[in-house]
């Protein structure tokens, strides 16, 4: 039976597998194109987790922020380079249930209003968003929800307020009282101080709260000065002396996931090799909770195109060949309607599209520029390269990669670089191209996921060995994995041993097969359809979410194990 009011219920009967109620806290949510509340990999991730909680018949029910402006709108300025567009979003499907309150936020009361997402729109768990953006706050207090992580480090601290003690006193306001409070990442972790406030045990606090860490180095962990975030109410009314003894963070700087360690029963890396690396990182802390993975997935459901799918399940790749081809075409007059160029859906295309980030090397192949030019300039064995992704709106380097991109490629007719990436396009890129480049530096990627859909869609994962991929990758039967760097190889040599190995290994593999060998191709494409499912699907890992998570007994651990 659902957990939430009758005027909100879930549209289905709960599998009893799935009946713990559980409150899914989550930053961004990309459950559809239309519904702006996304930035990357992390909102990729909470929508397919959301749509399979649906399909599962899961007792979940979402709890995010309703973003005025979104992350931003990508587009292109006069010289063609990226340009940010803020521009208020309008939801008329989304439902006004009349549900205000107040949390205070540095000593001031801030109105927050729910808006609810019903579970049949999109095809989701039900989900309420959260915004301050309404007349009866000030400006100031408005203008907390309005851009998904606020480049004001204090507007965002703000935001991690309302998600998580807004999220947890949304609860009460709807009089439910969950059995589990999900963190997906430290954002919200101010619901565990409102959970400790009502209940006044840290025991409890333990017994509700799961906690999944995206983050694969200590330094890319979010910190505080404690003091501050005192000042900003984020403790939900705890003194210091109580936060130092909840948390057992003894000085000024409050290392937020740390503390969600420490107070979370329970908690989980994205992938095999995230899990270790998280474990490893943590072990020399005291009081941490048992580390596990939860192996990242998206919703094939949603991601995957139905006539390939059929020819999957029909082995059929003359079928497969035919479609494909066709998927090709519509995503390259997006290509020329962006960018002027028209790609030939006969030659290999590669495509490189995530978050614009410095250890996704976005750029790498670019940087033996006689290699690159000849790869592009080779007539018997032609490619074609496609570059998309959004940069963080203020890092300015992202974004000076992205423009540099722009410029390198002007000069050639079968590069493209593309704005715009959001659900709609990525599902185009997935399903348009032959090869989805990943191009991490080893250890960096907690999981990455968009080489799943990409896979789902008949398109080959080139990458470094890293995340989801080495649960998945069979280098030449279902992926080619560009290896490992020598150990003790400097950053310099890294790259370089990265960058001529993706080289040598296209130029004598990939190439060789794609226009000399195509049915040996179109059998690794096949093989890597099959081998995406069902282990990469999120309705396994929705499912696991409740066998490790959701029903794990809670039990005190001094330090951080392997589970």
């Amino acid at each position: 039976m659902s957990f939430l009011p009758s005027k909100f219920a879930h549209p289905y009967p709960i599998d009893p597998k799935f009946k713990t109620s559980v409150a899914y806290f989550s930053m961004e949510y990309a459950i559809d194109q239309t519904l702006k509340t996304y930035s990357g990999g992390l909102g990729f991730l909470a929508g397919s987790h959301m749509r399979s909680a649906f399909e599962l018949k899961q007792n979940l029910v979402g709890i995010g922020m309703l973003w005025t402006y979104g992350y931003y709108h990508q587009i292109r300025g006069e010289d063609r380079e990226m340009a940010v567009q803020r521009r208020r979003n309008i939801y008329h499907f989304l439902e006004d249930p009349g549900i205000e309150f107040q949390i205070i936020v540095h000593d001031h009361p801030v109105w927050v209003k729910a808006y609810y997402l019903p579970a049949e729109t999109f095809g989701s768990a039900p989900l309420f968003l959260l915004t301050t953006d309404i007349d009866k706050n000030d400006p100031m207090s408005r203008s907390i929800t309005m851009r998904l992580y606020d480049s004001d480090f204090l507007t965002r601290i703000a935001q991690y307020i309302v998600l998580g003690i807004g999220g947890a006193k949304l609860l009460d306001e709807l009089g439910v009282d969950p059995d589990v409070y999900h963190l997906n990442e430290a954002h919200a972790l101010s619901a565990a101080f409102y959970l400790y406030g009502k209940t006044k045990s840290a025991e409890e606090v333990k017994k509700r709260l799961v906690f999944t860490t995206h983050t694969p180095e200590a330094a890319g962990n979010e910190t505080h000065e404690l003091d501050l975030l005192q000042k900003f109410s984020f403790f939900n009314g705890l003194t210091e002396a109580e936060v130092h003894e909840l948390t057992g963070i003894k000085d000024n700087t409050f290392v937020h996931t740390l503390a969600a360690l420490r107070m979370s029963r329970i908690s989980n890396g994205v992938s095999k090799l995230h899990g270790e690396v998280s474990r490893q990182m943590w072990s020399g802390y005291d009081d941490i909770c048992p580390i596990t993975h939860i192996t990242n997935a998206q919703n094939k459901k949603y991601w995957v195109d139905a006539e390939l799918e059929t020819s999957r399940i029909r082995g059929d790749i003359r079928a497969l060949r035919h479609r494909k081809r066709d998927l090709k075409e519509k995503l390259f007059r997006v290509v020329a309607d962006q960018t002027g160029r028209l790609f030939d859906p006969d030659v290999l295309t590669i495509v490189w599209a995530r978050r614009f980030a410095g250890y996704k090397r976005a750029d790498l192949i670019t940087r033996a520029k006689e290699k690159f030019d000849a790869m592009l300039r080779n007539t018997d064995r032609p490619v074609q390269v496609i570059w998309a992704g959004k940069p963080y709106p203020k890092d300015q380097g992202a974004i000076d990669l992205f423009n540099h991109l722009v410029h390198f490629t002007q000069e050639y007719a079968n590069a493209a670089v593309l704005v715009g990436y959001e659900l709609t396009l990525s599902k185009l890129l997935k399903d348009g191209s032959d090869m989805w480049l990943n191009t991490p530096i080893v250890t960096r990627e907690a999981s990455g996921t968009s080489g799943m859909s990409a896979a789902m869609n008949g398109s080959i994962n080139y990458s470094t060995y890293d995340g989801w991929i080495c649960e998945f990758a069979r280098d030449g039967e279902n992926s080619f994995i560009i290896p490992p760097a020598p150990e003790g190889a400097t950053a310099e040599e890294r790259d370089q041993h990265d960058l001529l190995a993706f080289y040598h290994i296209l130029d004598n593999k990939v190439l060789p097969m794609y226009y000399d060998r195509p049915d040996d191709w179109w059998r690794l494409v096949m093989q890597s359809m099959e081998d995406v499912y069902p282990a990469f699907d999120s309705d396994r890992m929705a499912s696991e979410y409740y066998e490790k998570l959701y029903n794990a007994k809670y039990a005190p651990a001094k330090k951080a194990l392997a589970v």
